[in-house]
């Protein structure tokens, strides 16, 4: 008797075990299933694997929300005084309904222009700026004009001082090792003799493309991570003889994180 109820115990013991086993495996197969659903790929956004990116940088985040989509971009850490700029004005709602003012295809889409919010129809745009100083140049050997590149507009003032409140975003286009070292020697060189693209770089500008003739010109201090593909529906719209939309494009910008 004794014997039997020993063998049953442990049943029972075995039974309960498992149990409880299976239950911690449906709950954390339950967390993992609730945890995908709250992770969604926001609209304009062009592949799910951008929207990874985003959950792992670290970086400040805005969202530029556009009449074509929307796109999500990191500001760089490297280049604080942009950034912070930009923040500043972005929680100070500077930017909510301002203009896309100037697009060129395989080249940017350029806004900002504190005018443009309501500008009428044709009105010339892209000469007028926020009640701040220029912000100092930033340039960094690293980060490149390339597509989906956050940059800085500026006049043709001779430090290379940045707009403190236009920007624009690079859409450019792919090119092979020829034509971009010709644009180096051409355009980059010139007036930053120690810069040079590496390997790196080099790929890059063959494979995702852009604009590599600013390159150490005008300072980029961020870049999107998510649409990509809303930068050439902007960029293609029909324009005008100062390449203004003839369609207004407009934006709200916030803050992510």
């Amino acid at each position: 008797m004794k014997r039997l109820s020993k063998k049953l115990f442990c049943l029972v013991i075995f039974t309960l075990i498992s149990t409880v086993q299976l239950l911690a495996q449906k709950d954390k197969s339950a967390f993992k299933r609730a945890s995908a659903e709250k992770i969604t790929v926001p609209q304009g956004t062009a592949t799910a694997n951008d929207w990874t990116k985003l959950l792992n940088t670290n970086e400040r985040l805005v969202e530029i929300t556009t009449d074509y989509g929307v796109m999500i971009a990191k500001l760089y850490d490297s280049t604080p005084l942009h950034r912070d700029n930009f923040i500043k004005l972005v929680e100070n709602k500077f930017y909510d309904s301002l203009l896309f003012h100037r697009v060129i295809n395989q080249f940017m889409i350029q806004g900002g222009d504190p005018l443009s919010k309501s500008a009428g129809d044709g009105v010339p745009l892209g000469n007028s700026s926020a009640a701040a100083d220029r912000i100092p140049a930033e340039f960094k050997p690293y980060f490149l004009h390339k597509k989906g590149a956050l940059a800085a507009a500026r006049d043709n003032n001779p430090e290379k001082a940045s707009s403190n409140c236009q920007f624009y975003i690079v859409q450019g286009k792919t090119m092979a090792d020829q034509e971009l070292e010709k644009v180096y020697n051409e355009r980059v060189k010139p007036s930053n003799p120690s810069f040079s693209y590496n390997k790196i770089q080099k790929e890059i500008y063959n494979r995702i493309g852009g604009v590599p003739f600013l390159d150490q010109s005008y300072t980029v201090f961020g870049e999107v991570i998510s649409g990509l593909d809303i930068i050439d529906k902007i960029a293609r719209v029909p324009k005008d003889a100062s390449d203004r939309p003839l369609q207004n494009v407009r934006m709200k910008i916030r803050i992510l994180n």
